[in-house]
Order: structure tokens, then sequence, then C-alpha cells
């Protein structure tokens, strides 16, 4: 599967100590299988009736539109109203998106929703980086806005170990849910492609009339 070929390459490009980089790749993916995956961030009340989770990649524009257009009354209308538990799952199909990723957590789960509103806001300009160095001091600009420390980032950005945990975890919950592209919803259990607000709304209406909302965290 496609989600599985870019986590191996990404666990490769990246050298992490347990996904030696002359591994073979069926070796490869075992041991990333082997690896500790992360819990879900969640945002909204724990008992609210309906569970939406966004699958996105911090480099997809699609996303950073919907981060745009959709999740202000998304966030507004349902989450903050306890009707939607809503959470993001990062998507990696790019060593800078996996950068992203970590810089989104380095704060800590608390700042992670800011972090990434922030990096989804700025997309264009902190991609627009003409090599890996530029981008890299990008985020940098991003991190120290958000509140952190060279030394944070740095410390984060070096730590091969989350590394590993956030790709074994993105490649086990995009390959359970076959996630195929960014943005997708699973909406009360059922995967919903990237959509208008209004179909979107839609769905999550006719979830919470008919008390569907099992879901898949």
């Amino acid at each position: 599967m496609l989600i599985r070929s870019v986590a191996t390459a990404l666990a490769v490009a990246l050298a992490v100590p347990a996904l030696a980089q002359d591994a073979p790749a069926d070796e490869t993916a075992t041991e990333a299988a082997d690896v500790q995956t992360l819990p879900d961030i969640a945002l909204g009340a724990d008992d609210a009736p309906l569970t939406v989770i966004e699958y996105a990649s911090f480099t997809c524009g699609h996303c950073a539109n919907f981060h745009d257009q959709s999740w202000p009354k998304l966030k507004s209308e349902y989450v903050d109203t306890g009707k939607v538990k809503f959470i993001q799952r990062d998507v990696y199909f790019d060593q800078v998106g996996l950068w992203a990723g970590i810089l989104a957590r380095c704060g800590g789960d608390d700042k992670y929703y800011a972090v990434s509103d922030m990096l989804f806001d700025e997309q264009q300009k902190w991609l627009s980086g003409g090599n890996g160095e530029e981008i890299a001091n990008n985020l940098r600009k991003i991190g120290l806005k958000a509140g952190m420390t060279e030394d944070q980032m740095t410390a984060c950005w070096d730590d091969s170990a989350k590394a590993e945990q956030l790709i074994a975890t993105f490649q086990q919950n995009a390959t359970a849910d076959e996630i195929e592209a960014t943005p997708t919803f699973i909406i009360g259990g059922e995967k919903v492609m990237n959509q208008p607000w209004d179909d979107l709304k839609a769905t999550i209406d006719s979830k919470l009339a008919d008390g569907n909302t099992s879901d898949q965290e």
C-alpha cells in the first residue's frame, strides 16, 4: 500500500537507529511495526457524542484550504459547543512534512493545535524556502512565535526515537483506515473524502441526528 511504502521510505531516509539505512524494505517495515505508537491529541469535550478524525499533511494545499475555509466553522459550531470531539492525525508524505509534524508536537500536547494552526496558516510562506535549510529556518520562526526556544526545537528534531514513533503512528493509523489522500475524514466511524463545508456539515448533522456516532479511535 502507498502509506506503508511512504512510511518505510521516510524511516530509511531519516536513518533512525532502529531502522538501519541499509536494511531490506521488508525488514524495515517489520521493525517499524514494533515501535511504540503515540496516543491521539483530542480537541473538545471527551464526552462529545461524535468523534471527527481528520487525516492531514502539513504540506498538503487542500488541507490548508480546509483549515482556512471549513475548520473555523467546524470548531465554533461543533467542537466548542460540545457536539464533536476532534482529532487530527498527521500524515507524512515527505520529509518536510515530518519536520513540521515534529515541530507541532514539540511544545507539548497543549500547544499542538495552536502550532498546527500556524503551520497551516503560513504554509505557503514556510514551504517557499529554496532548500531544506531555508525551510527548517522558516519552521524555526514559527516555533519561536509559538514560544519555543532554539534549543528546544533542535532537541525535538534530533530526537530520532520520537521520529520513529511518529512514523509508526502515522503508518498504523493510516493503513488501518485505508487513507490514500489528504485531507480525509473519519466521521462517526465512516470514511469521508474531502468536500465543501456544506456537505461535511450535512454528514455531521446526519450522524448526530441518527445517533450513529461510533468511532475508530
